[in-house]
Order: structure tokens, then sequence, then C-alpha cells
């Protein structure tokens, strides 16, 4: 058994079956990959899948294909579904410069899918874009990209992630950072029983929120690249972030705090967030000092117990 295998059985995370390595699917190919639940038509193109629900509500059922595809969706309530969790992936393909699916509609579910491998110019290429409305993502896979979830900003919206995982994401190659999680000024986030490991860059999630709720998650640094905080809440949050596994790793860009709120502003109220029943500590062999957190907002914030690692002060005002 592996570590990675350890790391999702310990934290009750779901094993992504691995894609058949020979399957892929082009736009030359017969069969069609994708089928609107709802009215049993079958489609080539992701595009024009989406396209079909228009204004409505519907299923887009995903094959168990290797897709080099993307799509815009401006209208509706869609759920992305894979037919098999981790067994259908958007690999490669951006639309707009921005993502495999770009979401502006009125809301989106996505189940099971897999974003790899996406890259784009202005070095900001995610497997998400939300550009407005609800999203729920649940056992979906982000990894290899410069981003892994990118959201604009919808102050009504809110944005669920369950049992997800992340890896391999952001950068700092391009005019600023990008991200593992990456979330505009939205009303709320909740992330709950997902997986953050070996970052390339930025933070693990960064949030602009005015809530957030981070729960019962694994922030795995230990083979991280230039890394920062495994928590950014920059203009500060209420919520709660509680029941985490964090640990840091060697290689950092800044390794000053685990977690940072209203470092950059205060635009949003902090007081009473609580940050309680995790476990944090450095990877095996490192030593050095570091806050648990690090709070730029000087509003009264709620710390639990929280079990921490030799080096780790629970607190800093900065």
């Amino acid at each position: 058994m592996n570590r990675s295998t350890r790391l999702a059985l310990a934290c009750g995370l779901p094993l992504l079956a691995a894609v058949p390595a020979a399957t892929s699917f082009g736009q030359t190919e017969a069969a069609a990959p994708y089928t609107v639940v709802e009215t049993g038509r079958s489609f080539t193109r992701l595009q024009d899948a989406v396209d079909a629900i228009g204004e409505g509500n519907g299923t887009i059922r995903f094959a168990s294909l290797r897709f080099s595809d993307c799509a815009v969706q401006s209208k509706g309530e869609i759920t992305y579904q894979a037919e098999v969790p981790g067994q259908s992936v958007l690999d490669g393909k951006a639309c707009e410069d921005k993502a495999a699916l770009v979401l502006r509609g009125r809301g989106a579910r996505i189940e099971g899918l897999v974003f790899a491998n996406i890259r784009v110019p202005d070095k900001n290429g995610a497997g998400v874009r939300l550009e407005h409305g609800n999203l729920s993502v649940s056992q979906a896979w982000f990894r290899d990209s410069e981003q892994g979830l990118l959201s604009g900003e919808d102050p009504q919206g809110t944005i669920l992630i369950d049992k997800s995982t992340f890896t391999r994401l952001g950068t700092c190659e391009g005019s600023g950072c990008a991200h593992s999680l990456y979330i505009g000024n939205y009303g709320a986030l909740t992330v709950t029983r997902s997986r953050f490991e070996a970052g390339t860059g930025g933070h693990y999630v960064k949030s602009r929120a005015a809530r957030v709720e981070v729960l019962n998650s694994s922030f795995d640094d230990s083979a991280g690249r230039g890394t920062n905080y495994m928590i950014d809440l920059p203009e500060g949050a209420t919520g709660r972030i509680a029941g985490n596994w964090f640990v840091q790793g060697r290689d950092k860009e800044n390794y000053s705090a685990f977690i940072a709120v209203a470092a950059e502003h205060r635009s949003h109220p902090s007081t009473g967030l609580t940050v309680e029943g995790n476990n944090a500590r450095f990877a095996p062999g490192i030593d050095r000092h570091s806050a648990f957190v690090a709070d730029w907002s000087g509003e009264p914030l709620k710390l639990g117990d929280n079990a921490l690692g030799t080096g780790l002060a629970s607190f800093e005002k900065r």
C-alpha cells in the first residue's frame, strides 16, 4: 500500500479509479460519449450537450474516456457526471483560454470527473473557472494544472466541495500566483473530506468568500515545491476550520504561517472565526518555527484545542 493510499484511507477519502491508459476520445470517433440523461440524446462534443440543455436543468453523463474537450455554460443548471467516478478525464484543453469547464449559468454540479494538465498563456489554466452561480463538487480530482478551481465574484453564491482531491497545482510564474483552490468574493465556501497535496506554488486554499468552512480535510505539503500558506483568507472571513490534518514541507516560498487571516484587506468581519480540533506539524526532519494561525484582522478569533508539533506557535498577531 503506497503513501497516498494510506492517506486516503486515514482521512476517509475515496480512492479514484485509474483511467485505462488506452482510452481516449477525439472529434473523429463514431461513438458519442456525452449523454443528456433526461432526454437520452447523445453528443460527440461537450459544448453541444451543454447547449442542448440551454436554459433548463439537466445532467450530462460522461463515458469512461480521456477527452481533449471543454465547454462554456452560460445559462441553465447542469450536472456534469462521470458514469464511473474517476474514469472520465478532461485533459489538456481549455475554453476561452480559461478552463476545461467555464461556468456562468444559474448553477452547476460536478460529480466524479478528473481535470488534468490545463495550461493557458496567462498561467491561470484551471479545471473549472466559475464566473457566476452556485457550484457543488464531489469526488472530483484536479491535478497537474496551473489552478484546480478558480472563481470570480458572486456575493450571493455558494460553493460546496466534498470528497475531492487537489494534486500538483499552483504556480507563481504569471503576473500573480495561481493556487490549488482560489475563490473570489463569494458568499460562502465549504470544503469537506477533501485532500490537498504536493502543491507547485501559491496557496493550497485561497478564499475571499465572506464565510468559510474547511472541515475534516488533509493538507499534505511534504512533497510541495515553492508553496505558501495552507489556507489563506486574505480579506478576512467568519466560519470554522476544524478537524483537519496539516503537514508543512521543506520547499516553501513562505513558511511563516499555516493559516493566514486578513493579510491583504479587512473586507469581511473575522470575529468568531473558529479554528479547533486540527492536527498540524512539520514534515519529518524539518527544524523551523512558524505560526499555526497568523492574524492581521485584529478581531477576536476563537482558537480551540489544536494538536501542534514542535516549533509551531498556536497564534501570532501581525
